[in-house]
């Protein structure tokens, strides 16, 4: 019998597993992660070839391509949980009766 004091390998879990098991969860927060960091990258890349833009005016714009995309990735995450949780069970429940 465990006591309430022992340790466990359940407790212990690692960013990887938490990230995969969150990612089940709630799949649209890698592609939310994806995005930003693809944004940020192809920012960086054009950072080069800003001609005579200021680097404040390129940085602002990035974060702002970026912010918004995972502002939309959360958004179609929330309407998705809202469906799964409250749409499909109303008419999937209404049929079977």
């Amino acid at each position: 019998m465990p006591s309430d004091n022992q340790w466990s390998a359940e407790e212990d879990e690692g960013q990887l597993s938490r990230l995969i098991r969150k990612s089940r969860d709630s799949p649209f927060v890698p592609v939310g992660i994806a995005g930003f960091v693809s944004v940020v990258s192809y920012g960086l890349y054009k950072l080069k070839y800003r001609r005579d833009q200021k680097v404040s005016i390129h940085l602002i714009h990035m974060r702002v391509a970026a912010q918004g995309f995972v502002v939309g990735a959360v958004t179609l995450g929330v309407l998705y949980s809202m469906y799964k949780d409250h749409i499909r069970p109303r008419f999937f429940s209404e049929s079977k009766k």
